[in-house]
């Protein structure tokens, strides 16, 4: 039988005081509220200053990364602010940007309360013939694509179905950087005619009725779309097909809109990109390509880095990846649904009644929005975890703010969405705080309430920097995998 060896050191009694702090601090490290689930966050080191950014206006235009297998391909992805070219007075954009992202949730909400609505009437054109449920102003990535031999920057949207850009002849277009597309001098654009398949499919994905009418008793012979958003943008034209590359693979009779009458605050960009789920969305036109995969890695915004949107199941990433299924809802056929069933603050599990119900992913939405019971929560468990810093007045939706002035850098919990199958989203350190102030006077909790627990919450892109999220639609399966966005 073994025995023990027991040693007694003599205790210098002059260093108990300091032997009792540095106990203190090692128990401190393993407390009940995770405090070793930390991460450090710089202040100061990033971007929000008044600048003018160093690339010209063609930067905007971003780069084939590669084709890996003969499935897939990889476009450049760049934030839209970064390549205006413009003096940016980040104060004024970022505290701009909380303002149209809450009303971009409240339309959202809207159109979910009316799908939901036990009566189902028909919506005239002049409302929403095809409907987004997403507005723009917040959607602040873009890649470039090829249409039929030119370039066009297109605001990346998981929650719009239908890719469309500015067209000539134009009645009333934005300003955008670089020429509108002219249909007329390609040869490989087709319209899409009133009577055709095509156009039926896009009224019945769209759930509208009255495309074909015509006015003043004129029958229409284009299949012409409007798409109005909550906060006055739109977009108005007629259905055209027309040859898009997509980094190296090149896809014909890609079905688009050819915008006549466009309206809003599109950034500059070209128009949009299309990633929903109904049949007239690019990836369900593109299925046979790329087996209606694709997948994002969006940059952070304060280190100036390029991410990238690949088509296809063949994309870079060094580290595992979790998935969660693809939630079935009628109501919502044309998003992302997932089931969200837990979360924690520095390692410490949260409970409230409304996990295990469906939350929307979108690379659009800016800011995350939780049920108030999910919010309450998560607001409790962090100030319990980042205590002694100077409070700040709440702004817009955004009720849990700081004065970080005096810091340099500040140590953070981590935060954790869960989701069905234990698949896990730890939240960048860069997605925490939303900098109100870009001199730290005003930073906020990035993270807000719904208005009721019966809505739908909505997990933002701010969220989602640095990650590869993977939109697996053939599977009904979405991945996620941490990955520095950097290219």
């Amino acid at each position: 039988m073994s025995k023990k060896a027991t040693f007694l050191l003599p205790l210098n009694l002059s260093l108990a005081p300091f032997l009792l702090v540095l106990i203190y601090h090692l128990l401190s490290c393993v407390s009940v509220h995770g405090v070793q689930e930390k991460k450090i966050l710089s202040l100061h080191n990033n971007i929000w200053s008044p600048r003018k950014s160093n690339e010209a206006p063609s930067s905007c235009f971003s780069h084939n990364l590669g084709k890996g297998r003969e499935s897939s391909t990889t476009l450049e992805m760049k934030h839209r602010e970064i390549c205006s070219g413009k003096t940016i007075d980040w104060g004024k954009k970022l505290r701009r940007a909380l303002t149209l992202d809450n009303l971009r949730v409240q339309s959202l909400q809207l159109k979910i309360k009316a799908m939901s609505s036990s009566t189902t009437e028909s919506i005239s054109e002049a409302q929403t013939p095809l409907t987004s449920g997403m507005k723009l102003q917040t959607l602040n990535y873009i890649v470039t694509v090829d249409l039929g031999g030119r370039n066009m920057t297109l605001i990346v949207d998981t929650g719009s179905d239908l890719t469309w850009v500015q067209c000539q002849p134009c009645k009333s277009c934005y300003n955008q950087q670089g020429p509108l597309y002219n249909p007329s001098v390609s040869s490989s654009y087709k319209t899409v005619f009133c009577n055709s398949s095509t156009c039926q499919d896009l009224v019945e994905a769209t759930g509208n009725s009255g495309l074909c009418g015509g006015n003043n008793g004129v029958d229409k012979t284009t299949c012409d779309y409007v798409v109005n958003y909550g906060d006055g943008s739109y977009t108005r034209g007629d259905l055209g097909s027309e040859s898009i590359q997509l980094g190296d693979t090149k896809i014909e009779s890609f079905v688009f809109g050819c915008g006549r009458s466009n309206k809003g605050l599109f950034g500059g960009a070209s128009g949009l990109m299309g990633l929903g789920r109904s049949s007239v969305s690019l990836v369900s036109q593109t299925m046979k390509n790329f087996n209606g995969v694709f997948s994002y890695c969006l940059p952070s915004l304060e280190n100036v880095a390029s991410g990238s949107l690949s088509f296809g199941d063949d994309y870079k990433n060094s580290t595992s990846v979790s998935y969660t299924p693809l939630v079935q809802n009628p109501q919502l056929s044309s998003f992302y649904v997932l089931n969200l069933t837990g979360a924690s603050i520095g390692g410490v599990e949260l409970e409230s009644s409304s996990f295990g119900r469906g939350i929307l992913i979108d690379s659009g939405t800016v800011i995350t929005r939780l049920p108030p019971s999910i919010y309450k929560a998560v607001k409790t468990e962090f100030l319990k975890q980042f205590s002694g810093f100077p409070s700040a007045p709440r702004y817009s939706i955004l009720d849990t703010c700081f004065n970080l002035t005096s810091y340099e850098d500040v140590s953070i919990p981590t935060i954790k969405m869960i989701f069905q199958g234990n698949a896990e989203l730890e939240v960048d350190v860069t997605g925490v705080f939303y900098f109100v102030k870009p001199d730290a006077s005003l930073v906020c909790l990035a993270l807000a309430s719904l208005s009721y627990e019966n809505e739908v919450g909505i997990i933002g892109n701010y969220q989602q920097k640095n990650q590869r999220v993977i939109y697996d639609t053939k599977q009904e399966k979405l991945g996620i995998a941490g990955e520095n966005c950097s290219f």
